[in-house]
């Protein structure tokens, strides 16, 4: 890549069952950065198999945590990963072609996630395009504790090739995963003054499936489909239950 130099930056806590597959499709990267917030497994013994760049830091939410590991990236472009996503080949070659070209300051990356065994098509997963890939100069991180999104000064472009997302891999970190974004986003709402009512709870749980299995063609998919429309009702239940309870206390 010449003097276009690329760092991948991920954050982990206890990812030991995603984190090696995840830094062997980027080992041909010019940096990787990995910022842990104590994990207790063996995350971070595998990323210094990859990387001696691995660093320790509390849990500030995941906006903050990105920013961290941008902080310590030195090359010219920044990809950032998280734990349980892959870069295939061809999506490897893609992204030299993008930074060799200099055409755009940031690269949408169109992400192929799995649930449970199946990798979905439909109900609002795909093409989930994601702002990855960018001049590290021109790009930071919302702080938001969950859904954080990058901030980029410039233009944008898009790759074909999808980045795969191993993101569900069975029904206990389905239920895992339902309690903790119901938490952090409860606690972004109520941080951002958002009220709720009585009624909030069921209405916009109902309207999370609705939109998920029908709108979104989530049908198409079959159980994978119902159970992710189930998966988002579930969460947007609990996410306004949580907050009522934060507002009440």
């Amino acid at each position: 890549m010449n003097n276009n130099d690329l760092s991948v930056i991920i954050i982990t806590k206890n990812e030991s069952l995603n984190i090696r597959p995840c830094l062997e499709s980027v080992s041909w990267a010019d940096e990787i950065i990995v910022v842990d917030s104590g994990s207790t497994d063996d995350t971070v013994a595998i990323c210094r198999e990859f990387t001696p760049h691995v660093y320790t830091h509390d849990w500030p939410g995941f906006g903050a945590q990105k920013n961290r590991a941008l902080s310590y990236a030195s090359k010219q472009w920044v990809l950032s990963l998280d734990a349980d996503e892959r870069v295939m080949p061809e999506l490897r070659s893609q992204l030299i072609k993008a930074i060799e070209s200099f055409a755009n300051d940031g690269y949408h990356l169109p992400r192929l996630s799995q649930f449970c065994g199946c990798f979905i098509k439909h109900s609002g997963w795909y093409p989930d395009y994601v702002l990855r890939l960018f001049k590290r100069a021109n790009g930071r991180f919302s702080d938001d504790l969950v859904h954080e999104r990058l901030i980029l000064q410039g233009s944008a472009g898009k790759l074909s090739a999808p980045l795969l997302h191993f993101s569900y891999r069975n029904e206990d970190d389905v239920n895992r995963k339902i309690e903790q974004y119901a938490s952090a986003a409860a606690l972004q709402m109520f941080n951002q003054g958002k009220t709720v009512t009585i009624a909030d709870a069921p209405v916009r749980a109902c309207w999370a499936f609705f939109r998920t299995y029908c709108l979104r063609l989530g049908f198409l998919d079959e159980t994978a489909g119902f159970n992710i429309a189930r998966m988002n009702a579930r969460t947007t239940y609990l996410k306004y239950k949580k907050l009522k309870v934060l507002r009440s206390a």
